[in-house]
């Protein structure tokens, strides 16, 4: 088993968001066929040195250390097929790529790109609030760019 610390700033990330927050009885299930999957994960015979979790209830994060092995197009598709099995399974959208995730004291909130330019208009949603960045695709991206106050975020000229 991979732990998270074990995993080079490098390792390439993958974060899905879904559409409601996981219940903690699910997020303990998804994490035991996560880590199952981690180990049994490889590219072309070769074990990939790999760590996935779940974050706030709400995102699956994947990551493979590609110093080791590379992950190549037949692995990438047998993690997007676990995460349709994990969307089936759970009955949410792990690949909806338009809502927007951001924060409100400890609460992650989900939302369309409409909803989130009215909380903006009407100042519920500022420049301080932290939005999620998707789109970081290292750990070390994952770590320093994931939660970003909107003031740092692509969004912020669209929305602003």
């Amino acid at each position: 088993m991979t732990y998270y610390d074990d995993m080079p700033f490098e390792s390439k990330v993958w974060i899905y968001q879904s559409d409601r927050d996981f219940r903690d009885a699910e997020v303990q299930g998804i994490r035991q066929r996560m880590r199952e999957f981690m180990e049994e994960w490889s590219a072309h015979g070769n074990a990939l040195k790999a760590f996935g979790d779940v974050y706030y209830n709400r995102f699956l994060v994947v990551m493979v250390d590609e110093s080791v092995e590379v992950a190549s197009g037949c692995s990438i598709d047998k993690s997007v097929h676990l995460i349709k099995e994990i969307s089936a399974a759970f009955e949410v959208n792990l690949f909806d790529r338009l809502s927007i995730a951001y924060m409100q004291g400890s609460d992650v909130f989900v939302v369309s790109k409409a909803e989130f330019q009215q909380k903006v208009d009407k100042g519920e949603i500022n420049e301080q609030t932290l939005v999620f960045n998707n789109l970081v695709n290292t750990k070390a991206t994952f770590e320093n760019m994931w939660k970003i106050p909107l003031k740092e975020h692509y969004l912020f000229k669209v929305v602003v």
